[in-house]
């Protein structure tokens, strides 16, 4: 009869210098050459996810006003020194135009938002720039190459862009002159946009 302590049974041990004892498994590492190629195949997917993630949180309205809402007080200095308050514009249709200098689509925008200025200045439209994520010298560059015309202020510590809930520039928010905001475009404006929300703004009082 065979007693417990005749069988031998393979238990997986190393010694502390590396060497396998009798009916153990060989511990499986891997050298750095696999390790990169593990790397360099999960790298992709992992900036693949995140493009996504970003993607879709930009296509998500940002945290803040929404239209029915009432438009932030704000109270600025504008790129000369003016002070320039929402506030004294009251009554007045009012465009409020986040954008920055390096903003490819804000360049789109400037003459289309100039020339609804143009065309609706009897209207008492008025335009607000908000210089976000920007300098001022390179701001004040901008808007005189860009020929354009109406008050445009820095926001310092980006405090008004907060309150407004703005995700990235270009944004605009359309004000009725009972301050009431009743158009908000997230991202650049096409002209059927602009004509879209200047007939929300430019009706009767």
């Amino acid at each position: 009869m065979t007693t417990g302590a005749g069988i031998e049974r393979a238990v997986a041990v190393t010694t502390t210098t590396g060497q396998r004892l009798h009916g153990s498994r060989p511990t499986v590492r891997f050298g750095p050459s696999r390790q990169r190629l593990i790397l360099a195949a999960t790298l992709p997917l992992l900036l693949l996810g995140l493009w996504g993630a970003m993607l879709v949180a930009r296509a998500q309205p940002a945290a803040g006003i929404q239209v029915g809402d009432r438009a932030p007080a704000f109270a600025l200095a504008d790129l000369d020194g003016q002070p320039l308050r929402l506030s004294d514009l009251h009554g007045r249709p009012v465009i409020v135009n986040f954008w920055a200098s390096w903003c490819g689509p804000c360049v789109e925008e400037f003459p289309m938002l100039a020339r609804a200025l143009d065309a609706h200045r009897a209207d008492g439209l008025v335009v607000v720039g908000i210089v976000v994520q920007d300098n001022s010298e390179a701001a004040r560059a901008f808007m005189q190459r860009m020929g354009a015309a109406w008050p445009a202020a820095m926001d310092p510590g980006e405090e008004t862009a907060q309150r407004f809930g703005i995700y990235a520039p270009p944004e605009s928010f359309f004000i009725h002159r009972d301050g009431t905001v009743v158009g908000r475009q997230i991202g650049q404006l096409t002209v059927a946009d602009l004509n879209r929300q200047l007939a929300l703004i430019l009706g009767e009082e």
